[in-house]
């Protein structure tokens, strides 16, 4: 690092609520020319995300079609557009009809609200009852069930979040060995494990955004005075994407 550079980091440790802050250097990520703080920000930790779900726990593939819980998301955003640069298709959940709009325009083909639909039984009729062979789910125990349900033979569940609630124990012979499913509970943590890895996996996204293939937008930004405010419109699900802090 020299003196100067825009760096940012993920995740961990907490405490970013700060206008300053002391980080040890093996967290640091360098932000390239052309990205601004907002971005950063709003980028570092659901796109390292992203990145380890297409490309490391599950080798996303040209013309495979997966589902993604919470697409209107900041995370879910961020993954359609990433699947559709790689020429793979999304199909999205989401938990009102205002939000079908957004994943639509972040590239997911099919959006259903799961709130009014079976969301199983739509997968299963727009993959003409073959399901998806990978299921990417950070809403937890609303979606669970119904999403082994719609997973091809030797599927994969990725596990990330728990948006609706920890998961009920998982039943081993009943509900992974019918259809000899994978299960997996990811996290940065596992996939970037050290400076280097941090910043190549920062630099993949950073390059999709300077070249067009992702672009950001930020659902609103906050005073860091007003980071209890910010909380209660997440909390009261108002936000749709990313919100940011602003010291």
């Amino acid at each position: 690092f020299n003196k100067g550079d825009n760096i940012a980091y993920a995740a961990m440790p907490i405490g970013s609520y700060a206008q300053q802050r002391i980080i040890p250097s093996k967290i640091a990520i360098k932000v390239p020319d052309g990205i601004s703080f907002q971005q950063a920000a709003t980028l570092i930790t659901k796109g390292l995300t992203v990145n380890y779900l297409i490309t490391k726990t599950y080798n996303l593939k040209a013309g495979e079609t997966i589902l993604f819980h919470a697409a209107a998301g900041g995370v879910g955003q961020i993954f359609a557009q990433w699947a559709n640069s790689i020429g793979a298709k999304v199909i999205g959940t989401v938990g009102s009809d205002e939000k079908i709009k957004i994943a639509k325009e972040n590239g997911y083909e099919n959006v259903i609200n799961y709130t009014k639909e079976d969301f199983t039984k739509k997968v299963m009729e727009i993959t003409n009852n073959e399901g998806v062979p990978a299921i990417f789910d950070g809403v937890g125990k609303n979606t669970f069930k119904g999403s082994l349900a719609c997973l091809k033979t030797k599927g994969m569940m990725i596990s990330f979040g728990n948006a609706s609630g920890p998961l009920d124990p998982i039943n081993v012979p009943k509900d992974i060995q019918p259809k000899g499913l994978y299960f997996t509970r990811p996290s940065i943590a596992q996939y970037f494990t050290n400076r280097k890895e941090l910043q190549t996996g920062a630099d993949e996204i950073f390059e999709k955004v300077k070249f067009g293939k992702i672009k950001i937008k930020i659902s609103k930004e906050y005073k860091l005075a007003e980071a209890k405010k910010a909380h209660e419109d997440l909390e009261a699900r108002k936000l749709t994407g990313p919100a940011i802090l602003i010291p």
